[in-house]
C-alpha cells in the first residue's frame, strides 16, 4: 500500500507544492510548526531517510537546499531550519522551517492553524522563488 506522501506525489491527495524535479517533491506540511513548514521526499517510496544511497540522499539533500533558499527569499526569517526525524509517515522526508528562533522547531507543540488559503499563498510564494 502506498504511503499517503506517495498518494500526495501521484496527485491522489492534494497539496500545496512548493517544488519538484524527477527525484523529490517539496510541498507545505498541513500541521506546520512554521509558516513555510516545507517537507522534501523522494518520490521513490524508501521508508528510512538513511537507506536512501549515498548518491541520491546527496542530490535530496541539494534539491532541499534549493528549497530552504526559495523558503529564505519568500518568507521572513534569519534561517531555515533542517530536521529528520521519520517516524510519523512511513516514508523518508526532511522537514525545512524557517526560524527566527531555535524554539520555532519544537514539534511537540500546538501546530500553527493556517487556513488552505494562506498556505495557498506561501506555496505561491515559495514556488516564485524556487530556481
Amino acid at each position: 500500500m502506498a504511503t499517503i506522501f506517495s498518494r500526495i506525489v501521484a496527485g491522489e491527495i492534494p497539496s500545496h507544492k512548493v517544488a519538484e524535479d524527477d527525484e523529490f517533491f517539496a510541498f507545505l506540511d498541513i500541521n506546520p510548526v512554521a509558516l513555510g513548514h516545507t517537507l522534501v521526499i523522494p518520490k521513490k517510496e524508501v521508508d528510512y531517510i538513511f537507506d536512501i544511497d549515498d548518491p541520491m540522499l546527496g542530490r535530496m539533500v541539494a534539491f532541499a537546499k534549493r528549497v530552504a533558499r526559495a523558503q529564505e527569499t519568500a518568507i521572513e526569517c534569519k534561517r531555515v531550519g533542517l530536521a529528520v526525524m521519520g517516524l510519523e509517515v512511513p516514508h523518508a522526508h526532511i522537514h525545512l522551517i524557517p526560524i527566527t528562533k531555535e524554539s520555532d522547531m519544537y514539534f511537540g507543540g500546538k501546530k500553527l492553524a493556517v487556513s488552505q488559503e494562506e498556505l495557498a499563498e506561501i506555496a505561491a510564494k515559495i514556488r516564485k522563488e524556487f530556481k
